[in-house]
């Protein structure tokens, strides 16, 4: 148990059985009246995001949520397999758990995976990865009708938009929040 005091970015709460991580918080303390705390909720099974306000020092259930690093081991079809780097053990999750993060997923790469009472939660990716363009288009000198950016096609099969200069081959650095391109990478 802890109160609303407590609160910060990332906290796991239990709320009537559902399990909903702290996306953001801000205590308020009004001219008038009590203070209290508004928060955003982001469901961790189903990533539904609502707006919730608590009296300040509520007490919150808190979860116990433990992050592993783990090594991602391949895709067997169906389940994305990962790999404690410490017990060695092996676990398949399916793909509604590793969500967008199966865009950036390659082989021997280390991601967070969240357990909670031993079932698996999420899937967390470095805030930026590097990897190889396997296709594009050549950029034509003067097609600016799209922005200066043209699709690519990344080695993990996600398809990301890219400056024209951008060729098959290179290295580039992507943000796995949201698939920007974040820049070239030198060999």
């Amino acid at each position: 148990m802890a109160t609303t005091n407590d609160l910060k970015n990332g906290m796991v709460l239990n709320i009537d059985g559902q399990l909903w991580s702290v996306v953001n918080f801000q205590h308020v303390k009004p001219g008038k009246g009590g203070a209290f705390v508004r928060t955003t909720l982001k469901n961790v099974l189903s990533g539904k995001i609502v707006d919730k306000t608590f009296n300040a020092g509520t007490k919150v259930d808190t979860a116990t949520v433990d992050r592993r690093t783990m090594t991602y081991l391949y895709n067997d079809g169906t389940d994305y397999v990962f790999m404690d780097g410490e017990t060695y053990d092996q676990v398949a999750l399916p793909p509604d758990i590793v969500g967008d993060a199966a865009d950036f997923l390659l082989e021997n790469s280390e991601a967070q995976v969240s357990f909670h009472e031993s079932d698996a939660l999420f899937v967390e990716l470095p805030v930026s990865v590097e990897l190889v363009i396997e296709h594009t288009d050549p950029g034509l000198q003067g097609d600016r009708s799209t922005g200066g950016t043209k699709p690519a096609k990344l080695e993990t099969g996600a398809e990301i938009q890219v400056p024209l200069f951008v060729e098959s081959g290179e290295k580039v650095k992507v943000d796995t929040r949201d698939g920007r391109y974040l820049g070239r990478v030198s060999s």
